[in-house]
């Protein structure tokens, strides 16, 4: 059976409604960096979406490529994910979304190093004809971090955001956003299929004791 990162982590993947604390280890991730509204037809935004998604299979299907990577198991591609920052505001306004500072990512597994993601980039860009030159092999440590699963659209986020907020407060942490520990997004639903009032978001945030 394939291994799943939702099933595996379900601490990290499928969290409840109620905000929870946790403290998330080391991860590496494919990753395109961009700015501006995620919205925006033919932008920067879901260009970034088919170059990870681009990358993901191909490392996905390496075995089959002739690439063969040691450590290599079978594995289901992750869900896409996102880490956000906005310039001039306190804490995190997803209305405001035309000063975005977007990372686009996709989990690797831990298999992967920087030589298989080269290699993967190569193939993508060959064979599909997509410009890969912005996608990089990135590790993120979050550490201690809130965490909350998000129903609905994401322009009512502020609500879910609130009451992680709320339950830090009460236990003695604060919210640490800054330049460098970023709101963070993991999108469990196809917004592509799906009813935006059914919308399965992770929302996590970096936290520090008061």
């Amino acid at each position: 059976m394939a291994f799943d990162f939702k099933k595996e982590y379900k601490e990290f993947y499928m969290p409840t409604g109620k905000p929870e604390l946790v403290t998330v280890p080391p991860a590496n991730y494919i990753a395109v960096r961009g700015q501006g509204d995620p919205n925006q037809e033919g932008g920067a935004y879901k260009a970034s979406i088919g170059v990870l998604y681009a990358l993901a299979y191909t490392l996905k299907m390496s075995y089959r490529g002739g690439r063969q990577i040691e450590g290599f198991y079978q594995y289901v591609v992750p869900p896409l994910e996102g880490f956000w920052r906005q310039d001039g505001v306190e804490g995190f306004d997803p209305r405001r979304k035309s000063g975005f500072h977007w990372i686009s990512v996709i989990r690797l597994p831990e298999f992967v190093r920087q030589a298989d993601f080269d290699w993967a980039a190569g193939e993508a860009a060959r064979k599909k004809g997509l410009d890969c030159s912005g996608a990089e092999f990135l590790t993120v440590d979050e550490g201690l971090c809130a965490q909350i699963l998000h129903t609905g659209p994401f322009d009512r986020e502020a609500e879910s955001v609130e009451k992680m907020d709320a339950y830090l407060a009460e236990a003695g942490y604060v919210n640490d956003l800054s330049e460098t520990r970023l709101h963070h997004e993991i999108y469990l639903s196809d917004a592509r299929r799906v009813d935006p009032a059914r919308w399965r978001t992770v929302i996590r945030h970096p936290a520090r004791k008061r």
